[in-house]
């Protein structure tokens, strides 16, 4: 693809964006740091105030004429927020961040106007939500679907991935039914795993969470999520997410068999499937997943040790690919997990226990 082109050759704006939350406002963010003119639409009239004044553009006024709509409202609302773009604005190509594509898909299917229709799904968020939430930086590096319809216009297509771009995400192309089952797997059931395994810890005794550690912290961290919109992704896309649980209810049924007969080697067996799925999951940029090795510092727990201690592990010549922080209950001291290439954990050990610092080897 040449320079031009992933400039914006056919994205020049303006743009609009309807529901100024979280993913709406980042866009109008990242698309206001591209240069282009952004246009803010919400219900609450707060959200595209606050959305303004970070800097994410300017409230839509009448006589507007977009040459894109970006539709970021919450599931429930997503197929009728389309086919009310495509209605009143009807130059316009139509897209949205939602993360459920054959709902939308299906309520413009029979409109006219559906070919300018492409959906788009940014695998980018957090637990925080809202326009203050919001950062122009956001989907820098991001895994971005587009997925376009049996219908849609070639240059419809190119102005979306124009947008995906600018705003700084990786396009993955799907269609809409590929894109719902892909998210099922990587998303949607894994966060009811994870809020079913958090549940267990909000019935837990005191002393029993006492013990709690980083691993637990985890498997458990999605589980915090919105659960009224959670309710509604989830529900968007059942028939995918249900064909998944009912493969998950399978596995279970093996592991309460095996636990409870005391089958070692069919625990192990069903244990070893986890560290083929952690294996198979793309490291950075894209790339195959390469073995890792996890390296146990500890830390003081005031200012600057944390600084000091990765100013070491540059100073080893040490790539350290992801860090996790466990705080010692105990005593003021933090447990600190650098995520390094397996080849290079001895040698990041060694050069960090000659700088004087405790390892858990």
């Amino acid at each position: 693809m040449s320079e031009n082109r992933q400039r914006g050759e056919w994205l020049t704006g303006p743009v609009l964006v309807v529901g100024a939350g979280l993913l709406g406002t980042s866009v109008g963010l990242a698309c206001r740091r591209s240069g282009l003119e952004v246009l803010l639409s919400d219900l609450a009239g707060e959200h595209v105030r606050t959305a303004s004044g970070m800097g994410a553009g300017r409230a839509l006024a009448e006589g507007d004429a977009p040459q894109l709509v970006v539709v970021a409202v919450p599931p429930d609302h997503l197929g009728t927020a389309v086919a009310a773009a495509l209605e009143a604005h009807p130059d316009a190509v139509v897209t949205d961040v939602g993360s459920v594509k054959t709902g939308p898909w299906r309520a413009v299917a029979d409109s006219p106007a559906s070919d300018r229709y492409v959906g788009g799904h940014p695998m980018a968020g957090s637990e925080r939500s809202g326009p203050l939430a919001a950062s122009a930086s956001l989907f820098d590096g991001r895994p971005w679907a587009i997925t376009p319809h049996r219908d849609s216009r070639p240059t419809a297509v190119e102005v979306v991935e124009d947008l995906v771009r600018l705003c700084g995400g990786v396009p993955v192309w799907l269609t809409p039914e590929e894109h719902d089952r892909a998210v099922a797997r990587t998303s949607h059931v894994p966060h009811l795993l994870s809020v079913l395994a958090a549940a267990r810890l909000a019935e837990g005794p005191e002393n029993h969470l006492a013990l709690s550690g980083q691993g637990v912290r985890d498997v458990t961290r999605v589980a915090a999520g919105d659960p009224r919109l959670y309710s509604q992704i989830v529900g968007a896309n059942s028939a995918a997410v249900l064909d998944l649980l009912t493969e998950v209810r399978a596995q279970l049924d093996s592991v309460i068999a095996a636990v409870g007969a005391g089958d070692r080697a069919g625990l192990e067996d069903l244990l070893a499937t986890g560290v083929a799925g952690t294996r198979v999951i793309p490291a950075k940029h894209g790339g195959p997943a390469r073995p890792m090795r996890s390296v146990w510092v500890s830390v003081p727990d005031h200012p600057g040790e944390l600084a000091r201690l990765l100013a070491d592990a540059v100073d080893s010549e040490v790539n350290v690919e992801d860090i996790r922080i466990d705080h010692d209950p105990g005593r003021p001291v933090g447990l600190v997990e650098l995520v390094v290439e397996d080849s290079r954990a001895e040698h990041l050990l060694g050069s960090l226990e000659s700088r004087g610092w405790e390892t858990h080897r």
